[in-house]
């Protein structure tokens, strides 16, 4: 039980829980505290659900087979057109057609 709870294991991520925590309500204080908010900072904010999205996607779709990489490559074309359902159900048959036709 011993090797499951390393010191520097435990302070790095109780470091990493208060940092995440000090990062979210500092946050929230400074938007409360503005009486309006600067368009600058409204792109910024709005620029975050896409960098979130890239960081998640990337990694898979760089690390993952050509199986993913068609997916992906089939979902984004479809999300020109399609909602997000739609979306959704081309990708996934985009890779179980790749996986069925290369046995992966």
């Amino acid at each position: 039980m011993e090797a499951l709870f390393h010191t520097d294991m435990v302070l790095i991520i109780l470091a990493g829980a208060v940092a995440t925590f000090l990062t979210r309500i500092g946050g929230y204080v400074l938007i409360t505290r503005m009486k309006s908010i600067p368009p600058r900072l409204e792109a910024a904010l709005n620029a975050v659900p896409a960098a979130v999205l890239t960081t998640l996607v990337a990694p898979a779709f760089f690390t993952g087979g050509p199986d993913v990489q068609v997916a992906m490559a089939a979902a984004l074309i479809a999300s020109l057109r399609l909602s997000m359902l739609p979306m959704l159900f081309v990708g996934w048959c985009a890779v179980m057609l790749m996986r069925y036709a290369f046995g992966g």
